[in-house]
């Protein structure tokens, strides 16, 4: 399980993961966002590990959960219990203080910056490059074409200082929440959508999406017949929203291991790698 960052060294990632392959083992990580879609990263990304696999045997498979589960297993999931679609929505509501990554929160999102500061993760093509995949995923499986690929982002400003319990204050006027989409075009209009709202604050565009409940969830939505809505709160470290999901990206990997050991060396996507049963996880008296 390769958990470092790849977030601003994705060379370095990538680099550290070949090396592991090339010695023969499997390898899951949630770091290199190109390859959730394998299929369609970067050709000299994806000749690297295949030429690794090849060398040394080993596989890979890279997931998590936003990227990950949540806009791929499982919008496919429930995707197969409608009679009709419309649109295929897949969304991350979160309140960002819960997230225990000051720099990642302040500098690559940019919350708590004026609102000329370009944050890195909503430059243009960027959203794309690590939501783009999941939306090619679900296209795939759908047998949909998609005509192209969108990004919409709006960000709006706080309107009063506050001050969080894990990352100090946030200052009036400064970015106090961000929605972006990642839309999938089919026949002109967008049909798979990848979207997010990240705020810092709850009183910040309170008539954005919010959660049901707490500091955030990711929620599946297919418009159609039936309307089919699905919504997932998972809690860890003393009932954070933020260490849940993040739970459960490593749950998706982790529990990945032993299919990917059994089966033959290669690169593999969410669409290979089934999502089983917990079977002996149930609790057993000690």
């Amino acid at each position: 399980m390769y958990a470092a960052s790849g977030d601003i060294r994705p060379d370095d990632a990538l680099a550290d993961v070949l090396q592991v392959i090339r010695a023969g083992a499997v390898v899951v990580t949630p770091a290199l966002y190109a390859l959730y879609d394998q299929r369609g990263a970067p050709p000299e990304m994806r000749a690297q590990v295949l030429d690794a696999i090849a060398e040394g045997g080993g596989s890979l498979f890279a997931s998590g959960v936003d990227p990950g589960w949540g806009n791929d297993v499982l919008p496919l999931l429930v995707s197969g219990l409608a009679g009709t679609i419309d649109v295929v929505r897949c969304q991350e509501i979160f309140d960002y203080s819960a997230y225990d990554q000051p720099d990642s929160v302040r500098y690559l999102v940019g919350m708590g910056q004026p609102m000329d500061y370009e944050p890195p993760m909503l430059a243009a093509t960027v959203p794309t490059m690590v939501w783009g995949g999941q939306v090619r995923l679900m296209a795939r499986a759908l047998g949909a074409e998609l005509d192209e690929i969108r990004e919409t982002v709006d960000r709006r400003p706080l309107d009063a200082t506050i001050t969080t319990a894990s990352m100090g204050d946030f200052e009036k006027g400064t970015q106090g929440a961000v929605r972006f989409e990642v839309q999938g075009i089919v026949a002109g209009e967008p049909r798979i959508v990848v979207e997010h709202v990240t705020r810092i604050h709850p009183s910040c565009a309170p008539d954005w999406p919010v959660p049901p409940d707490g500091d955030g969830a990711h929620r599946v939505v297919i418009e159609g017949v039936p309307r089919i809505e699905v919504t997932v709160e998972a809690t860890d470290e003393h009932g954070n929203r933020a260490a849940g999901g993040n739970a459960t990206a490593a749950g998706r990997l982790v529990n990945a291991i032993d299919w990917l050991v059994d089966a033959e060396p290669g690169l593999y996507d969410a669409l290979d790698v089934p999502v089983r049963p917990a079977v002996g996880k149930l609790w057993k008296a000690p």
